[in-house]
């Protein structure tokens, strides 16, 4: 990759793990605290002050992206990585110029190249375990594990009814972590996180026994379909197992078929409990009206390493997991492009993409975001409720409730009230807008 292609600052920022790191990245934009700056080919390197007597040796691979830095942060890109970066963007005539690499870049670029080729040069993997009889016997403990889980879901489901939904604000969250912790123990960690948000909607007011009552309705689904599965269509037996909880090893799915293109990546953005930090990452491959979703995972507290920016184009190889409804993939060979776009994706209307959601629930009715990609669409604040509306059209879509106030008013003053290009998740209780494309702009600004 040629370091003439910069990045945009928004683009930059946008890959901060949290808001505390885009706050101190952006401080460390600037020229000051920096020495031996350097770019050539892909990498960018520099000296960062620090708080110690020697400077952070921070560089960034951009054909990845990759990240290095001495300091002693957890998190990927550190903030130091941030604002060597955002340095970077200036352009040439900023700080970060051309100049030969020092040894302590070329040696990790050197290393990063050998682990490239190596991977590149080793042998296929053959799909399926090592010991397919012992693999077979562990599924089949795991399934009978799994059954009397759900079975005994039913059972508590049942007893819920019976007593009646308008008193369960009135009961402990204690019983529904005792209820998640049984599906934990039958190896079914997807029926247990549904069991958590299921014991949480008796806190969110407003209608909520109506809520609760399509929540326990889903779950119930759930779990007679995992308990008839052998009933159901492929596709959808698969569908249910992934909502149970069961994985897919990455290097098993890569080993079979992948679909290649270059992607544009539309949106990335985390999501943090007190046990795991996940990071969605969408992508969009627009000749082939292909979407694919990367998850990718750190410890509490700490970045998942998947860092791509938004807005850039990623020649990748991805395999899809097994589903009715294929939307998450695993990420093989990849690297980001030279090329930028040359314009913004083309979207569609309100209707269709209501449409396309009736449809997508249809085959995965557990779905909880189902990307829409519209054009032409204007942000209407209101005082209760934002919405999207189609500026050729009276449909209109609602903003998500949980969408941040930020990012509303960031969307709203990106439009200025003209129709513009956005993109973003649809769900039960609307859309939740990640990335708007100013009126002829070719790259997103993420929100």
């Amino acid at each position: 990759m040629e370091t003439e292609a910069r990045w945009t600052v928004d683009q930059v920022l946008a890959l901060a793990p949290d808001a505390a790191s885009r706050k101190a990245g952006a401080r460390l934009g600037a020229p000051a605290p920096w020495t031996g700056t350097g770019a050539a080919g892909g990498a960018l390197w520099g000296l960062c002050k620090g708080s110690g007597s020697k400077p952070y040796q921070t560089a960034v691979d951009l054909d990845g992206p990759a990240f290095r830095c001495t300091c002693p942060s957890r998190k990927f890109p550190c903030k130091h990585a941030l604002g060597l970066l955002l340095l970077w963007a200036e352009g040439g005539a900023g700080p970060v110029a051309a100049a030969a690499e020092p040894d302590w870049v070329e040696q990790w670029t050197s290393a990063r190249r050998k682990r490239t080729e190596s991977a590149q040069a080793a042998p296929p993997r053959v799909a399926g375990p090592a010991d397919p009889d012992a693999a077979r016997r562990r599924a089949d403990r795991r399934a009978v594990r799994v059954e009397g889980g759900a079975a005994e879901l039913e059972q508590r489901l049942a007893d819920l009814l019976r007593g009646g939904l308008a008193g369960a604000d009135r009961g402990s969250y204690r019983q529904w972590d005792e209820i998640a912790a049984r599906m934990v123990d039958a190896q079914a960690p997807g029926l247990a996180a549904r069991v958590r948000e299921l014991g949480a909607v008796a806190a969110t007011g407003g209608d909520w026994p109506s809520r609760m009552l399509e929540e326990t309705a889903l779950l119930h689904l759930l779990a007679r379909g995992f308990l008839g599965r052998e009933g159901l269509p492929g596709p959808l037996a698969e569908t249910v197992r992934a909502r149970i909880g069961y994985t897919v090893d990455s290097a098993e799915l890569l080993a079979g078929p992948t679909v290649g293109g270059q992607w544009l990546v539309l949106a990335q953005y985390d999501a943090a409990d007190d046990r795991l930090t996940t990071r969605r990452v969408w992508l969009y491959d627009e000749g082939a009206g292909r979407f694919a979703l990367l998850l990718s995972f750190g410890a509490a507290g700490r970045a998942p390493e998947l860092a791509l920016p938004v807005g850039s184009l990623l020649d990748a190889e991805l395999a899809y997991h097994p589903s009715a409804l294929p939307l998450r993939a695993a990420l093989g060979p990849h690297g980001l492009s030279p090329a930028l776009p040359h314009s913004a994706p083309r979207g569609t209307a309100v209707a269709p993409a209501l449409a396309s959601y009736g449809t997508a629930l249809a085959d995965d009715p557990w779905l909880d975001a189902w990307p829409v990609l519209l054009s032409a669409v204007v942000p209407l604040p209101g005082p209760d409720r934002w919405q999207l509306a189609d500026a050729a059209t009276e449909d209109a879509l609602p903003v998500a409730t949980a969408t941040p106030a930020a990012a509303r008013w960031r969307l709203a003053a990106v439009s200025g009230g003209h129709p513009t290009t956005v993109f973003g998740e649809l769900g039960p209780t609307g859309l939740r807008p990640l990335a708007v494309w100013p009126e002829g702009a070719a790259e997103p600004i993420p929100l």
